[in-house]
Formats: C-alpha cells, sequence, structure tokens
C-alpha cells in the first residue's frame, strides 16, 4: 500500500467511525449472531495475493460488524464500561502509526516520558498521596498479578524469584468474597495456588470486615502459615461495594502484609472532590490500580498501576540481559522492568489525548452525570412496588430485580423469571445488561458508564425491562 492509496482509505475509515460515533444506537447492542457463523464467512485459507482494500473493508461491513457487540453504544449497560472517545481513538491512530515499542528509555524517550508525566497527572486527579510512582499496564489483571509478585518477593526476601516457590512456605492472600476474579488467577500464576486465597468475610454492603480480616490473619499465624498479602476491593465487580481502606490498611501494616487496592472501575470517581472518600485509606496501601480504559473514556487497554516502591516493583521484575542495557539505564525509568512485558504500545499518548482535549472540568462533569443517573435509575426501581434494589448504589451501577407485588413466585420461580427477563430484553437488541447472583438471588445489573450516554438511553432501559416482564 503506498501513502496515496493510505491516505484515500484512511480517509474512508476515518469518515466510517466518526458516523459509528455518531449513530451506534442505530445498532443492536448485542450481537445477535449463533457461534461459527462468523468463523464459517471466513475462507479456510489466508489469500495466496493481495486483495483491494474496499473489498476487504466491504467484507468488514457485511460479514464482521454483524458479530460486534457494541461496547461504546449509548445503551450498553452490560459488565462494567470499557468506554471510548474521539481524542483517544485519534491517539490511539497516532500511537499505531508511528509503531513504537516502549521497551526502554532508550527506544522511545518520549513514550516514557510522556508515561511518567501522565501517572502523576492520574495521581493527582484521584487524590492518591504523590509518594505514589506509576506505570500504564494492559489491565488490572497484569496489574495484580504484578502486585502479588512483589508481595510474594517481600515476604520470602526475594527467595521465590532465586530459588522457586519451594522456598516460598505456606503464603497466604487475603480478600473478601466479593474480589474479582482476577486475584485467583493471578494467585495460580503467580505460584500461590488458589487454595492460598483465604476468603474474608463481608458486612450488609457487601464490604470487607476489617475485623474478620484480623482474624483470620491471626489464626493463621496461629497455624505456622505465613500471611502475605492483602486484596481490597474499591468498587467490587457485583455490586460497587467499597472495601474500607482506612480500616483495612492498619490490619495489613501491622501484620507486616502487602496491600493492593483494586479500584479497576470505581478509581475514575475519585476525580470528583465528592468521591475521594472511596480512597480514603489509600497511603496505607503498597500498589492501587483503577483504569482509564473503564470510565475515563480512553480506549482499551490502558490501566494505571501505582506503587509507593518502585524499587521493590524493579527489583521483583527486572531481568536485565546486555541487549538490553544501556548507558541512560542509571538516569532513567526503563518501563519493561515495572510490568510483565517486554515490548509495551504507546499507551500514554491516547491518554494524554483526553485528558487534555476534554480537561479535568469536563472529565468531572461526565463522570458525575453517570453517577447521577445510576441514582435516578435506582429512585425508579426503588419507587415501583413491582421492583426491588438488591444492593446499595454508591457509584454507576444498580442491583435489582423484578418482584411483582400481585403474585407469589418461590426463590426458583423468581431467579428463572429475572432470567428471562433479562434473555428478552437483551434479545429485542435495544438495552444489553448483564447479571450476577446476590445470596442466591438472580440479579440483573446495569451499569452506566458509555461516553453517548444520557438521560433518554436510561429512560429507555426503564422502558424496555418494564415491558419485558414475563407474564402469567
Amino acid at each position: 500500500m503506498d501513502s496515496k492509496e493510505f491516505r484515500q482509505q484512511g480517509h474512508e475509515i476515518i469518515d466510517w467511525i466518526a458516523d459509528y460515533l455518531d449513530h451506534a444506537d442505530r445498532f443492536p447492542v448485542m450481537s445477535g449472531v449463533k457461534p461459527g457463523e462468523i468463523r464459517d464467512l471466513i475462507p479456510p485459507r489466508a489469500p495466496e495475493e493481495g486483495e483491494p482494500m474496499d473489498r476487504i473493508f466491504r467484507d468488514f461491513q457485511e460479514g464482521i460488524l454483524p458479530g460486534v457487540t457494541h461496547w461504546n453504544h449509548p445503551r450498553f449497560f452490560a459488565y462494567f464500561p470499557a468506554n471510548n472517545s474521539g481524542p483517544s481513538i485519534l491517539g490511539e491512530l497516532l500511537s499505531a502509526g508511528l509503531g513504537v515499542n516502549a521497551m526502554l528509555w532508550q527506544t522511545s524517550p518520549a513514550a516514557t516520558e510522556l508515561e511518567e508525566m501522565m501517572m502523576v497527572w492520574l495521581r493527582d486527579l484521584v487524590g492518591l498521596p504523590g509518594s505514589f510512582h506509576g506505570v500504564i499496564q494492559d489491565t488490572a489483571s497484569t496489574a495484580t498479578l504484578c502486585a502479588l509478585l512483589c508481595a510474594r518477593e517481600r515476604a520470602t526476601g526475594f527467595a521465590a524469584n532465586e530459588h522457586g516457590l519451594a522456598e516460598a512456605g505456606h503464603l497466604r492472600i487475603y480478600c473478601s468474597s466479593e474480589a474479582h476474579s482476577s486475584v485467583v488467577k493471578g494467585a495460580k500464576i503467580a505460584g500461590f495456588g488458589a487454595a492460598a486465597l483465604v476468603p474474608v468475610a463481608v458486612d450488609a454492603a457487601r464490604a470487607m470486615d476489617p475485623g474478620d480480616l484480623d482474624r483470620k490473619i491471626t489464626a493463621d499465624l496461629a497455624a505456622g502459615l505465613k500471611p502475605c498479602c492483602v486484596v481490597a476491593t474499591v468498587g467490587t465487580t457485583s455490586t460497587t461495594a467499597i472495601d474500607p481502606l482506612s480500616a483495612v490498611g492498619p490490619v495489613a501494616r501491622r501484620h507486616g502484609l502487602w496491600l493492593h487496592v483494586d479500584a479497576a472501575l470505581a478509581g475514575t470517581a475519585a476525580i470528583l472532590p465528592q468521591m475521594r472518600w472511596i480512597l480514603e485509606g489509600a497511603e496505607h496501601a503498597d500498589s492501587l490500580v483503577f483504569n482509564p480504559h473503564k470510565w475515563l473514556f480512553t480506549n482499551f487497554d490502558c490501566s494505571a498501576f501505582f506503587v509507593q516502591d518502585p524499587e521493590h516493583l524493579e527489583h521483583t521484575l527486572t531481568i536485565n540481559p546486555d541487549y538490553l542495557k544501556t548507558d541512560r539505564d542509571d538516569e532513567v525509568h526503563n518501563y519493561r522492568d515495572w510490568g510483565i512485558q517486554l515490548g509495551r504500545r504507546f499507551r500514554a499518548l491516547k491518554l494524554w489525548f483526553v485528558l487534555r482535549r476534554f480537561g479535568a472540568r469536563k472529565l468531572r462533569e461526565m463522570v458525575a452525570a453517570h453517577i447521577a443517573l445510576a441514582g435516578e435509575f435506582a429512585a425508579w426501581v426503588g419507587g415501583d412496588p413491582d421492583w426491588e434494589l438488591l444492593a446499595p448504589v454508591p457509584l454507576n451501577t444498580v442491583c435489582f430485580r423484578w418482584n411483582p407485588r400481585d403474585r407469589t413466585l418461590d426463590p426458583d420461580a423468581l431467579n428463572a423469571g429475572n432470567k428471562a427477563l433479562m434473555d428478552a430484553v437483551n434479545a429485542a437488541g435495544r438495552i444489553y445488561l448483564t447479571h450476577t447472583v446476590l445470596d442466591g438471588r438472580f440479579t440483573l445489573r446495569l451499569a452506566i458508564g458509555q461516553t453517548a450516554t444520557r438521560r433518554v438511553h436510561v429512560e429507555e432501559a426503564w422502558e424496555e425491562l418494564r415491558a419485558h416482564v414475563p407474564r402469567r
């Protein structure tokens, strides 16, 4: 492809993306294709000769697009948001065009130093202490794995890295029963084993009980086990419950445990002064992560990982063969030593575009609007006798279910009815929402956070839900 064709095709694709951002609501939110349907459209072997771009782009629109679930649809209310924005897309385009591998300072000084400053900007926006130092990871799952590795090495005096897990002893990780599944996966990958995880009880708001945490740690010490790490969650996946860092932190410190804070979604809310309470006690943490790619209008992937002791992080993760050494190593950060990956994309560029183009004030307005809409939706649910809220609503996610007042349904029938309701709503294509299970109750979740979502879209979600309730 020469520059003339690249320019022509690029204009066409940019125009298509611009139209898509304006009119994503024309598509069904969730793809309705059957398993294998897209695969069957694709030839079994790569073409021997190159094909024209107009044909490839046509096949994208006709064959691939029907299999896309539209995460940036204004009526996407499933899971947690993974939103984007025009500035972010343009920053990502430039990053792709430059093709930078930001593994070392020397391999692209601008990538490293822009990332350093973007992490300072984010740290200050959410009110973290100046002692935190940041790096961009791909996802919170990777950041949590890095934290667990740091905890393992601190607990073993780096013996696990040097001699293998036989030196690790009976290490234990503590997290609430509401913690994200990435903690389990990270424990397996890091060699702790799933059995090393100790579930800590939660209170009525589904937040970690610091008293139970202390009791569990004390009991393990008495049994000759080796407490290693506490993972606290600020904004759990099921209900956005907030573990109390100001109470959990001192327990972890008193016992000498690494404290990692998973604020993957909720951390963004702390850009609002009135929401800073969610991170009260973060000064006790050794590490913390939140994802701009979830709720800060920066397209996937971009995860902000902060540590208070970057030297420990580097000691845990650095591998330094001669072919990676440079004359500048003592003067700079080489971010390949701050994570799992060696090769690293220039993610800071799209974040820089977002923070500069929107500005902090506009970002606060947008996040505050989402939180307000969640509160309004919760009020509609709570005010209708045929519906009920099943969890507090501190942020942007509402947990609820249909529970009709004029008929008595046993728990299984009520669960089945809500499952059928969710399936019917999603199949209709106007909105998309997902579920969790709380105390055996099938629970609908509506998470508000997409860039284009406005009050009218939340109103439409409420209308769709009531229109599809199971009939007698």
